[in-house]
């Protein structure tokens, strides 16, 4: 059972993480080996997709009755915000993984492959054709010949949504803490609308560069990196999205108040993370 130990609340025994492990296990595991075509991956996958909403709904649900029922205190609310915080942190640290690869390949590998320093050898003896130049899909030309998607086009169409998404947030915000129901309400939905636009356009992107790019994941490691990059940065806008439309349903029936209202700050922080690995996205994928 739940019960408070001097000024910290201790919440009962819970069903929800083995659910969510059980979950992600499906889902990566289905993923992997639907990419190696395994036809028992598909239903994998959609198995553990469907047990993570379930335990989303359930999970997110306990918290929210149990903060609107005054559980909580500033002591927790502490919590909440260093976990966060954390949560957060990883997140950077995920994201700095695949620009690492990038920035790799650019500046070391591809120049190496290219003759330049340690490389002179290899270029000689292996690959004496191929000329360093980004982008590229390496000296074998894996995937063929292809285009690069042009940054002054929807990326950055895509940019100005993101970052006017940011400011109606924080308008939004500002409305909340300022007592302003209404206000937050449209700008917080404004939020929302931007940034399915947001993934419209990125999915109008990604038709192009596979239907008449040739520009695919398999487009070695040019194509590996840009649909590594996007792709999950997709992904993060989705959740984003997904979350600031929770946050909106629990404003519209008065859940925040403008002294307590952490949940609605934490979606805030994440929505301006996404908008800035954004940038460095849309500088060093694509116009750098």
């Amino acid at each position: 059972m739940a019960q408070t130990q001097g000024a910290y609340y201790v919440p009962h025994g819970s069903h929800w993480p083995i659910i969510g492990s059980f979950g992600l296990l499906g889902t990566v595991g289905g993923a992997g080996l639907w990419l190696n075509e395994a036809d028992i991956g598909k239903p994998i996958m959609f198995v553990g997709i469907a047990l993570l909403l379930f335990m989303m709904f359930g999970w997110f649900g306990t918290v929210i009755r149990e903060s609107v029922g005054g559980k909580y205190n500033k002591q927790v609310d502490t919590s909440f915000r260093m976990g966060m915080i954390w949560f957060i942190f990883s997140e950077v640290m995920f994201f700095a993984a695949f620009f690492g690869a990038l920035f790799y390949a650019r500046a070391y590998s591809v120049p190496w492959l290219g003759g330049e320093g340690h490389g002179a050898l290899t270029n000689h003896y292996l690959w004496p054709a191929f000329s360093a130049a980004w982008p590229t899909n390496g000296p074998a030309e894996v995937g063929g010949a292809f285009s690069t998607m042009s940054p002054w086009g929807i990326p950055l169409l895509n940019t100005l949504l993101l970052l006017s998404s940011g400011v109606t947030i924080t308008i939004a915000h500002h409305a909340l803490r300022s007592g302003n129901r209404r206000q937050l309400l449209v700008f917080l939905a404004l939020t929302v609308v931007l940034g399915a636009i947001f993934l419209g356009f990125q999915a109008h992107e990604y038709a192009e560069a596979y239907g008449h790019l040739n520009l695919t994941l398999g487009s070695g490691v040019y194509g590996s990196t840009f649909f590594m990059l996007t792709g999950f940065h997709g992904m993060h806008v989705t959740l984003g999205a997904i979350m600031l439309t929770v946050i909106w349903f629990r404003c519209a029936k008065g859940h925040f108040t403008k002294d307590n209202h952490f949940g609605f700050e934490a979606v805030a922080w994440y929505w301006h993370f996404v908008d800035v690995v954004w940038l460095g996205l849309f500088l060093f994928v694509y116009v750098v």
